[in-house]
């Protein structure tokens, strides 16, 4: 009984192998730059202010998959990840406008420093929007 049940088992299992996976990944990350951003003028130390960021999705295959997002002191860096399958997608006539936010906690005094990844120039130096927004008590 134990011989039938290891060769289902190991039948079982060399049957559900795919051999038409090539191993390759279906989708990989790319970065998007940030078109506008919609964010108050002003923080009050201790509140929580959602801010809206919008960006340019290229196809269906573009998934919104997070933020990236690094912190230094009163600096904050932000742009947008998104999945990006490689198969079954639709190319879009045009770009379609996709809007994504996050909440930002106000934690200190001073004035803010986003800056808002929007792509690259001609020399592969990273542009940035740059909005600095004080704290107000």
């Amino acid at each position: 009984m134990k011989k039938i049940l290891v060769l289902c088992t190991f039948l079982l299992t060399v049957l559900s192998c795919s051999l038409d996976d090539d191993g390759s990944p279906s989708f990989y990350y790319e970065i998007l730059p940030v078109e506008s951003v919609d964010m108050p003028e002003e923080f009050v130390l201790g509140e929580t202010y959602p801010i809206y960021l919008s960006y340019l999705k290229p196809s269906s295959c573009y998934v919104y998959n997070n933020l990236y997002y690094d912190s230094e002191l009163n600096q904050r860096t932000i742009a947008i990840v998104d999945k990006v399958y490689v198969n079954d997608c639709i190319e879009y006539d045009e770009e379609e406008i996709e809007e994504v936010s996050f909440n930002f906690k106000v934690v200190s005094n001073g004035t803010y420093i986003f800056r808002f990844w929007q792509g690259e120039d001609e020399n592969g130096n990273d542009l940035y929007y740059i909005v600095e927004v004080p704290v107000v008590e």
